[in-house]
Order: structure tokens, then C-alpha cells, then sequence
């Protein structure tokens, strides 16, 4: 997978700022030359810094969606007997112009932009929209009297009215420097900032974006920055916050972790930070880890804090979390550093005390925070490229010519896993990058000599020479010793973390590691580096910040191998064999393979076929879900039998062996009949379902449960090969595949036949033959041109890459090339119910019937958080449980909400009577697994809908449209069907947050806004991909909508009740249809393709022996005359999520259009007489009675 990109910043010891890609090998200068920079704070979207001149810049990432703020005045009027509504309000009435409380006077001339870096998008106008319907011309909406309950509808009571006035004002300084203007009291102006820190992200996501922004004055007094979140990125004002003494230095993580130094040297941990109350409550005062040397910087990541004492030891903290910010001990670590910095995932980086590199720290893990050791930064700047031409091309030209170069290049093709292949520690490497650059001679007079431009030691010039000489020498002993000694005893210790405590051995210094030394000094310094801090000598750092950085533990980095000169050499090396040398080379060992083969065969040729048809049987003990009552697991033996015929053709039959009152019996299926088997999402078993078409309308698969998950994942991988060879499947899907997702996030496709979607005597879709993609996601939408397009739970955007298999598939049923690591991260729920009684108010002391007071959703299960588990054993908890303040229905500041009685309806303020509460609980689980798919970066989203079908040339671009997360309408640029990810988004501006987008086959686009209302965008078309301007289309009475999905001409829309509503009316002069036509309930999803075909799955379908939740059904009877269908046909279920048929456009051959009942045999007789009922009840049908 291709790691996401995200940036380490750093700045010089000239002031000037860089940034380094993770996939990336040189530092790049920031845009803004002529600022220069004493410290900078960065996360994922922008960076914070100060300035030489102590001012207080930030640096905000360009983006797909804009920043936009809203800004929001509400007109008052009331009713008079002479005049009718007029501006002439009581005294004690509200202000004529006011916010939405009428407290605050708001007129529209009063309205300006908080700095220079805003601009207006445009004027004021008129919101004429309340609650997801249109109002009447002219925006009012009508009350008795201030304040009320306001409708749209003037009544004979109507005595005030007011109408909302909008304007949007856009930030426009992005991708700059661009200085934080403050606008507090002149008297109680911050000082001269020294320090900043920013993080936080993570305390809550209210409002989304939200940032703690932590700086130090000049005078040690702490500030915070209030209200920075994305719609506000410069934040509002600075807010004093008070401390125990003078500080120096402040660091903040991500979650509620903020750690500051003072003079003295101690520690102050900030207690009391939550959602609530992002700035803390209390200080607490945590020593130095020596008494002789002070503190002098900390930094904190996610659960970790790191220090530096004033002699420049490092040391971290141990015991650190959410619940002991403080820790409990300090543990030294070897190295001497300037400065630390976490990242993300608790990652290190740290400046060395002499050398002023960066160094990055090797080995942590979520296992082992303190990780292993310390690595240097080797990549050059961008703007060296051009300057080290001439060295590059003396060191291509002496590859050819000594030995060190060849040595030094097997060294570089070492891994970065590798902890000896370039390992150096702070304090010795600087000493080691002194020796002479590569091409140079390497005598060890010449290696020993110190650069004039390396800082001098401390203990003196001829103390620091003799140290060189001393180092080289350690290095050329320890090398030697390596050579010569094979005991893998020597090998061990370089795997040793290197805690202060675990140094034993006098051998761990960093230039022992051996075949390293010669590189060591390339590492340090590009080739040629003669000149003082020229051109091709590496920067001297003074600041480092990896807040904004993500390291993937599984992808390597390219920071550590020099990217001019010896990057150079190993690429003139391997050119010097051509390609043609090496085809020629190819062709005749294939061609030496050829001869021998045939030589091998000839002299059997005239034997007879020994066998013409071939048995294989894998056996094993698997438990079933047997079919007679009391339905429970028992052991059985299965037998899987695959006979391989002359032909080459494989058929398989799967036998289950069992006792039925002591006698045995068996059941078989043939595996060319199986249309599915899918792994059952299940706490107790590792267990899967095997689906056929009789089992299907039964809704009873046959259920197996293995041991462990890996031999049920054997079986998986077996049972499902098989099916595919007794089918004659293989191969990618076709562009026209239906795609779906179980409620597990197992992805499956389908090969549609051409009867699927006949006029008469469909194929019945219980007969659907799916197989299991790799990969994890939540949806899925495609077109009839292969473009797929999926979102995970954690709403990161995946494209197709064209492979198949992955995941538990091995090898020979995978493609060989574009499968790619993947990884998702959803929440588990659990919830806290209380009961309120009068002597001790609300507690978790319930009635007997009451349910848990630790439970699910529903209440029926008992979930606690010790004995909640992650969904299944390839899930992993990556955070600790907190509280979700985000159920639906509100939560007050505590997170509880309040009801009448177990089951209600909840809502986030107590009232009279309401006797129970309760609140939910979240915790993050991680999946990691691998598939045909890739990451889509930057924006995460919620929705996804492709152009169905377009007769366009490939190259041509692709339309397709998403909702962000955030409910920011986009449009996706460059989408062609070579290059399905596309290149860029484009923003489109709406007035409130959307949740559901789709496009028809003719660029209809149709959209659904958070508050349920629907929109229509117009004059969309390939030369204006965005449109010109949405259309408010009224929902159905009473009804609030969540998707929608737009075919060939069609226009479905499902609402929150789980009703699917057809549009009438729609016509190409007229595309917005006049009126909505109820189809059907029970629905959970659709999906509505290029021949206007519907799909959808359904929440509960009874069938002959059980029911089932989540159940694919098709819409039979879709007509040009008949648009909604006449009846429902029941597929593969329960348990499925998610379905498009937005790639199916091969439509059947015509014939005569016969009774549906004589020719579907498949119908059975209550669909028949439900069909009938439809055409004259205009095809309001429900999915289940």
C-alpha cells in the first residue's frame, strides 16, 4: 500500500523552515523565504510557529475543500394593525436586527472579516429554507410572539416573524505564512512569545477541527489560544493561564497530555483537560530525573513524554496515560540530544548535541514506547539537486574503477529494518561523519582528520582529534572482529534497546557496527563537501517538530540513505548492465530450460495415460449448526472430495459427517451449486455459512465453526477456490460486476448474466454466484467502466486497483501484483444505564426488570468493559473507552441521555420526568489485512456516487461526486478510466452539511442534506463539472430522506423510516419530477443502476425457516412504462449492508412480453398474488408484511 503522505518539519540554525515527506527523500524549503524562524508546531493541516520578531505565524495546508465560515443575522419585524409587519418593534421586543436569541445586536453592516486573510464569497441574501423545507417568498417564518416556535405558515395569531440572513467569508491565506493579528485589549497584550505547542485534536471533535494552542511568553507565562478549529483557523483570542512559576518550554499531544518546564528545572503536568474544558483545571509538579540537571525540554506524544535534562541526556517517562498524566519514573536513554519531538504514533525525533542532525528513533512500537535506537537523517535539501552535479558524476565514474564504492553500495540496499545497516548515535556519529567522503582516498591518516566545519568538542581539539582516531580505530577493531568471528552472540546485543540500564557492553558504541563506517560518512555528508556549510553539506538543525507526522511501522522510509552521490553510484552501477543485455541473458535460460524439458519427454512419449481422472480429499473436524431442534453446535467430520477429469475440469462435493441418534449420517453439497460462502460475524466461534439457492429462500445455510481462526480461514480459502474452479471463475471482476459489503465490511462481487435483468423471467437472484475480494470497507460504488470507488469505517476514500483476491486468498487464487496493505478503524458501543430513585438520585441500582445497567443498544446483552472484545481476532483496540458525545438525540456535558423509561426516546436535557438515563461509551478497534485496493488521500468521506454510464473514449474524464465527512459537497477532477483515482477535488458551495450524493447516467446530480431535505444540482455536464446552482426538492410529507440514487432516467430516494419513494414526473425539460410515489418499506440501502434497475437491501425478510436482517433483494418488473417495478425478488441474506449495481449495464435480449406468473416459476404464490395486488395499488409495496 502506498503509505499516505504526511510531513516532518524542521528549521535551520538560519531560521528558515523545511519539510520532509515520509514518502519523500529531500527537505523541501517552505514557500515564504523571508521569514526566519526560531520554532515551529505542526499537525496534520497546518503549523504553528514563531518568528525571529516573536510574533505568531501559522501555516495552513491548501485543500480540496475550502475553509468557509457562515455568518448568520436575523431580521425582526412585528405585526401592527395599521401597517401591517413593520420594522417598529415594542421596547421590550428584541433588536430589529439580532442573532438567533435576539440578545446580541447584529445589523449587517456590522459584520467585518477577522483579518486580512478572510474574504467574502458574496453578499448577503435571504435563507429560505427552515428545517428542511422551503418557506414562502421572502424567507419569514411566522410566531405568536419573541421568542416561539417559528413555522413557515402565517396564521390569524401570527403576530412577529423574522427571517435569516446568510453570508459565507472564505480563508484565503493557505499555503503561506500568514501572521496571527491580535485583537485583544492593548493593556493586556500577550508578551514576546519564546515557545508554542499545539495539538489536542483528539479531546473532542466539537467543533470539528478543534486545536489547543499552547505558547510561552517571553516573561515564562503560559497562554492558550481560544476557539482554533477548522472554520476558524487563527482562533479568536489569547487567554492567561496561570502556573506555578516561570516556564521555558510547553508541550501538548494530541489527546489531553500537556507538559510544560519551568526555570528550576521541574516538570508541571496540566490536569483536568476534556471536551469541556480544553485549557484544564490544575497544575501538577513532577521532579527532575536528576538532581543536578534540570529539565530543559519535554515533549509528549499520545501516552508517552520524553525529556532532555540540561546536560543533554535523554530520558523518558514511564507509566504515562490518561488516567496518570504524571507517570511514575524517569528511565535514561543513551545518546546526548539538543532536543526531542513525538509524533503521531508516539514516534521520536531528536537533534544531536554536536552534529545539530536529525536523528529518528528506531523500533517503538505500541509494545515498546521507548523503542530501540537512534538513526540519522540523512536526505539532502531540494535545492542541493542541481548543485552536486559534478561530485555525482566523479563518484558514478570511480564505481567502475575501486572497491569501496561497491561496498558501500550492498550496504545501502540494506532494509531500513535493518538497526546495524546505518545506525548511528548522537554524540559518536559526528565524530564518524567526519571521515573522508567516498572516492576519496580512504587511508585512516585521512579518516582521522576532523572537518574544520564540524563543531568543536568540548573537551578541546586535540581531546575531540583523539576521539576521532580513537572511534575509527574502535571501528576498524570491531570490523575486523565481525569478520573473523562467527558467534551470533555478537549479532544479539545490536537488538538490545538501548536503555541506560541494558549497556554492558563496551562494544555498543555506534562506530562498531560493522561494514558501516565508510557509509556513516556519507550518511553525514553528500559527496565532496569541502566548502564550509556549502552546497553539499548536510544543514545544521536548531528545531524539529513531528506532531504532523505519521510513520507506518510497515512501510520503509527513504530518510536514510544518501539521496545525491551515492544514490547516484548505485544507479550508474546497475545501468551498466543494458537491457538488452540482460533480455538476451533471459532468453537463453528459458530457451536452456525449453531443450531440457523436451529432451526429458521424448523418451516417454509412447506410454499410454497412466490415470484419466484424478481424486483429491482433504478431510477434517470441523463443529455444525445442526438443522433439528434444539438447534446447537456438534462435531462432525467433513470431507471435502475434488475429482479432476480428463479434461482438465475440476468438480468438487463437500460431505459432513455426523451421528443422529447414534447412527451416522451424512449430508453433501455439490460445490457447483454454492452461491456463497461468507465468514459469520460472531464473538463465540470462528464460524462460516455455506449458501445454495434452496437454502437461501429458507434462509438456513449450513454453518461450520473451526477451532481456531486460521483453520477456519483454511476452509475459507479452500471451499471458495474450489467453487470458483467447479464455476470456471477466475480473474478480476468485469467492469459490469455487482459489488457488495456484509455488515462484517467483507467485500463480494457477482458476474451479472444477461438474464438478470429481463423483462420477463428474470433469473431469479437467489442463483447469484458471489466471491470474496480482499480488503475492509463500509461501501462501495462503481460504473459499467471498472472505476470502483469504497470508503472504510474510519471514512477513508479506497480505489480499485484491478487485482483480486487478498485478504485470507492465498497465493494461486491472487493476483500476483496489486494487492496492497490496508487497514480500517471503527468504534465498539457500549452503554451505561442508570435509574433515578429518591434517596440517592440516579445510580446503577435498577428495577429487577430493567435492563443491564452496563448493556448494548438494545439492552438485552450484558457488555461491560472489561468483557467487551473486539469483533473478531483480527481486530486490535487502539484506544481506551471514553465517552461519545455524539449519539444521536444530544448528550448534556456529561454525556447522558434522558428518557421516560427503558426503551424511549432519548434526548440531552433532563426534565421532569424523565426516572432513567444513559450514555454511550466508544472505543477504536484497528484491522489490518490486504486487498486490490489503495488509499486516496487527503479527504475523508462519508458518500461516493460514480456516473453509472458514459459511452465517452477512455481517456475521457469520469464524473464523480462525494459528501466529505464533514458534509462538504465534492467534486472529483481527472477520473478517467486509466487513472481511476483522479487527481484533484473540487468544492462545491452549499448552505448546510449534506450526507448522500448521486449522479444519473445523463449528469443528474440529486443530493440529500443532513436535516433530510433534497436538492437537485444544475446544469451539470463534462465542461462544467460542478454545476451552476441547487434546487430545493420538497420530501415526502413528514418524512426525512438519508439517500438517494439516480439512474438512467430514475430518481429513488429512502428516508430515516426505511421507505423508499420513487420520483414522478421527470422529464429532460423539466428533471427535478413533480411529485413523490411511495414503492415500499423495510429498506435499508438501494442501489439504482444504468437501466434503471433496483436493488436494495432489505432490513427483514421471513423465510421458510428463519428470518433474516440485511437480505439483497431486486426489483422485479422495471419497465420504460412501468418504472417502479411490480415486485420484489429475495436474494442472498441476512447480514449484508451495502450493494451497487451502478456497473451492471448488459441488458437482455427483447422477447414477447408473457404473464409474469406463467413464466417464473421461481415466484412463489404469495409474490404472484402480491404482484397482481401491485398493479392496481400503483406498486406500493412492502418488502415484508
Amino acid at each position: 500500500m502506498a503509505m499516505p503522505s504526511s510531513l516532518l518539519w524542521a528549521v535551520d540554525i538560519f531560521g528558515r523552515a523545511y519539510t520532509l515527506s515520509t514518502v519523500g527523500q529531500y527537505w523541501e524549503l517552505c514557500k515564504d523565504t523571508q521569514l526566519e524562524f526560531k520554532r515551529v508546531s505542526a499537525v496534520r493541516q497546518c503549523c504553528w510557529g514563531i518568528a525571529c520578531d516573536h510574533q505568531v505565524y501559522t501555516y495552513v495546508f491548501s485543500g480540496d475543500v475550502p475553509i468557509r465560515y457562515r455568518e448568520e443575522t436575523y431580521e425582526n419585524q412585528r405585526w401592527n394593525p395599521v401597517g401591517g409587519f413593520c420594522e417598529q418593534l415594542l421596547p421590550s421586543d428584541r433588536w430589529q436586527w439580532s442573532d438567533v436569541s435576539g440578545l446580541r445586536h447584529q445589523q449587517l453592516d456590522s459584520f467585518t472579516l477577522p483579518s486580512a486573510h478572510w474574504e467574502w464569497e458574496s453578499d448577503w441574501y435571504v435563507d429560505e429554507n427552515i428545517g428542511g423545507e422551503p418557506t414562502e417568498k421572502g424567507g419569514w417564518t411566522y410566531a405568536i410572539d419573541f421568542p416561539s416556535t417559528y413555522t413557515k405558515e402565517k396564521r390569524w395569531n401570527s403576530c412577529v416573524r423574522r427571517r435569516r440572513w446568510i453570508r459565507y467569508r472564505r480563508y484565503k491565506s493557505r499555503d503561506v505564512w500568514a501572521k496571527i493579528v491580535s485583537h485583544d485589549d492593548p493593556d493586556q497584550l500577550p508578551d514576546p512569545f519564546n515557545d508554542i505547542s499545539i495539538g489536542g485534536w483528539e479531546v473532542t471533535d466539537e467543533p470539528p477541527g478543534r486545536l489547543s494552542v499552547w505558547a510561552v511568553s517571553l516573561q515564562g507565562r503560559v497562554w492558550y489560544r481560544e476557539n482554533v478549529c477548522h472554520d476558524n483557523p487563527e482562533g479568536s483570542m489569547w487567554s492567561l493561564i496561570t502556573t506555578p512559576g516561570e516556564v521555558v518550554q510547553i508541550s501538548c499531544g494530541p489527546y489531553d497530555l500537556l507538559w510544560a518546564t519551568l526555570w528550576e528545572g521541574q516538570a508541571i503536568v496540566r490536569e483536568g483537560i476534556d471536551r469541556n474544558n480544553p485549557q484544564g483545571v490544575s497544575w501538577s509538579t513532577v521532579e527532575s530525573p536528576s538532581s543536578e540537571n534540570g529539565i530543559m525540554h519535554v515533549s509528549v506524544g499520545v501516552d508517552v513524554v520524553w525529556c532532555v535534562t540540561k546536560d543533554r541526556k535523554v530520558w523518558f517517562r514511564r507509566g504515562v496515560n490518561s488516567h496518570n498524566p504524571c507517570g511514575t519514573s524517569w528511565i535514561e536513554m543513551v545518546g546526548e540530544m539538543m532536543m526531542v519531538t513525538v509524533g503521531l504514533n508516539n514516534q521520536v525525533w531528536g537533534i544531536g548535541c554536536d552534529d545539530r542532525a536529525i536523528y529518528f528513533r528506531q523500533g517503538v512500537t505500541p509494545s515498546e514506547l521507548s523503542g530501540k535506537t537512534w538513526k540519522a537523517i540523512v536526505c539532502g535539501r531540494e535545492s542541493d539537486r542541481s548543485q552536486t552535479g559534478s561530485s555525482t558524476s566523479l563518484l558514478s565514474a570511480g564505481c567502475f574503477f575501486t572497491d569501496d564504492i561497491q561496498n558501500q553500495t550492498n550496504t545501502v540496499v540494506h532494509g531500513d529494518a535493518d538497526a546495524s545497516s546505518d545506525t548511528g548515535l548522537p554524540g559518536a556519529p559526528a565524530r564518524l561523519a567526519s571521515a573522508a567522503p567516498a572516492g576519496a582516498a580512504a587511508s585512516s591518516d585521512r579518516a582521522a582528520e576532523p572537518r574544520a566545519d564540524v563543531p568543536a568538542h568540548p573537551l578541546g581539539s586535540d581531546q575531540g582529534e583523539a576521539a576521532v582516531a580513537l572511534t575509527n580505530e574502535k571501528a576498524d577493531l570491531e570490523m575486523h572482529k565481525t569478520s573473523t568471528n562467527p558467534d551470533p552472540s555478537a549479532e544479539l546485543q545490536w537488538t538490545n534497546i538501548d536503555l541506560k540500564e541494558a549497556q554492558k557492553h563496551p562494544v555498543l558504541s555506534v562506530s562498531s557496527f560493522a561494514d558501516t563506517s565508510s557509509l556513516c560518512s556519507l550518511g553525514m555528508f553528500s559527496a565532496g563537501a569541502e566548502e564550509q556549510y556549502g552546497a553539499d553539506e548536510h544543514p545544521l538543525w536548531a528545531w524539529v517538530s513531528g506532531g504532523g507526522c505519521l510513520v507506518d511501522l510497515h512501510s520503509p522510509l527513504k530518510w536514510f540513505t544518501v539521496p545525491s552521490g551515492l544514490s547516484s553510484s548505485v544507479q550508474s552501477l546497475s545501468l551498466s548492465i543494458s537491457p538488452a543485455q540482460t533480455a538476451a541473458w533471459r532468453k537463453q535460460i528459458f530457451q536452456q530450460l525449453s531443450d531440457r524439458t523436451k529432451r526429458e519427454l521424448e523418451n516417454f512419449r509412447h506410454y499410454e495415460q497412466a490415470i484419466e481422472q484424478s481424486v483429491w480429499v482433504k478431510t477434517g473436524t470441523l463443529q455444525w449448526w445442526r438443522n433439528w431442534k434444539p438447534h446447537k453446535w456438534t462435531d462432525v467430520r467433513v470431507a471435502l472430495e475434488q475429482f479432476t477429469g480428463s479434461d482438465g475440469m475440476r468438480d468438487s462435493i463437500l460431505f459432513i459427517y455426523y451421528m443422529y441418534h447414534e447412527e451416522k449420517k451424512y449430508i453433501h453439497v455439490f460445490l457447483n451449486e454454492v452461491t456463497i460462502i461468507v465468514e459469520v460475524l460472531s464473538e463465540a466461534k470462528h464460524s462460516f455459512a455455506l449458501y445454495t439457492p434452496e437454502r437461501t429462500k429458507q434462509r438456513w445455510p449450513i454453518r461450520l465453526a473451526a477451532a481456531t481462526e486460521q483453520e477456519m480461514h483454511d476452509w475459507l480459502s479452500l471451499l471458495t477456490m474450489s467453487c470458483c474452479e467447479s464455476r470456471r471463475i477466475q480473474g478480476p471482476p468485469s467492469q459490469h460486476a455487482i459489488w457488495s459489503v456484509t455488515c462484517k465490511g467483507d467485500v463480494f462481487v457477482s458476474e451479472p448474466s444477461p438474464e438478470l435483468e429481463a423483462e420477463t423471467s428474470p433469473l431469479p437472484c437467489d442463483q447469484m454466484f458471489w466471491r470474496q475480494v480482499g480488503g475492509h470497507l463500509r461501501l462501495i460504488e462503481c460504473n459499467n467502466r471498472g472505476i470502483v470507488w469504497g470508503i472504510g469505517y474510519d471514512h477513508t476514500a479506497w480505489v480499485y486497483t484491478g487485482g483480486y483476491g487478498g485478504g485470507f486468498i492465498p497465493g494461486l487464487a491472487s493476483s500476483a501484483d496489486n494487492i496492497y496493505m490496508q487497514s480500517d478503524v471503527k468504534c465498539v458501543y457500549i452503554y451505561e444505564n442508570q435509574r433515578w430513585n429518591p434517596v440517592t438520585g440516579y445510580s446503577s441500582r435498577g428495577l429487577p426488570t430493567d435492563r443491564y445497567m452496563w448493556s448494548d443498544a438494545s439492552g438485552l446483552q450484558e457488555c461491560t468493559k472489561l468483557n467487551t472484545k473486539p469483533p473478531s481476532p483480527q481486530w486490535s483496540w487502539v484506544s481506551d473507552w471514553y465517552i461519545d458525545f455524539n449519539a444521536s438525540g444530544g448528550t448534556d456535558r456529561e454525556g447522558w441521555q434522558y428518557a421516560a423509561d427503558f426503551p424511549a426516546s432519548y434526548h440531552g436535557h433532563k426534565t421532569m420526568k424523565d426516572f432513567v438515563r444513559r450514555r454511550r461509551w466508544a472505543r477504536k478497534c484497528k484491522i489490518v489485512t490486504n486487498g486490490p485496493w489503495l488509499e486516496v488521500p487527503p479527504v475523508t468521506l462519508r458518500d461516493i456516487s460514480v456516473i453509472p454510464s458514459s459511452d465517452a473514449a477512455d481517456e475521457a474524464a469520469v464524473a464523480l461526486w462525494a459528501i466529505s465527512d464533514k458534509g462538504d459537497v465534492l467534486c472529483r477532477l481527472g477520473v478517467t478510466q486509466h487513472s481511476p483515482a483522479g487527481t484533484s477535488w473540487l468544492h462545491v458551495g452549499t448552505d448546510q452539511p449534506f450526507i448522500s450524493v448521486s449522479i444519473g447516467a445523463f449528469y443528474q446530480v440529486w443530493a440529500i442534506a443532513r436535516d433530510g431535505s433534497a436538492f437537485y444540482r444544475g446544469s451539470v455536464s463534462p465542461k462544467n463539472p460542478a454545476g451552476d446552482c441547487w434546487y430545493h426538492i420538497p420530501s415526502p410529507q413528514k418524512q426525512k430522506l438519508k439517500q438517494v440514487s439516480v439512474g438512467r432516467t430514475s430518481v429513488f430516494v429512502l428516508d430515516k423510516n426505511g421507505n423508499l419513494w420513487f420520483r414522478q414526473g421527470i422529464t429532460p425539460s423539466y428533471p427535478q419530477g413533480s411529485t413523490w410515489d411511495h414503492v415500499s418499506n423495510n429498506v435499508r440501502k438501494m442501489s439504482v443502476g444504468p437501466l434503471d434497475q433496483v436493488w436494495v437491501i432489505a432490513d427483514k425478510v421471513q423465510g421458510s425457516r428463519s428470518l433474516s436482517c440485511g437480505t439483497v433483494c431486486h426489483r422485479t418488473g422495471v419497465q420504460p412504462m412501468e418504472p417502479k417495478g411490480l415486485s420484489w425478488d429475495y436474494g442472498i441474506g441476512g447480514g449484508w449492508e451495502h450493494i451497487t449495481v451502478r456497473g451492471n449495464a448488459t441488458e437482455a435480449s427483447r422477447v414477447a412480453v408473457h404473464d409474469t406468473a406463467e413464466e417464473n416459476p421461481a415466484v412463489p404464490k404469495d409474490l404472484e398474488d402480491e404482484a397482481s395486488k401491485e398493479r392496481t395499488e400503483h406498486s406500493r409495496t412492502p418488502l415484508m408484511g
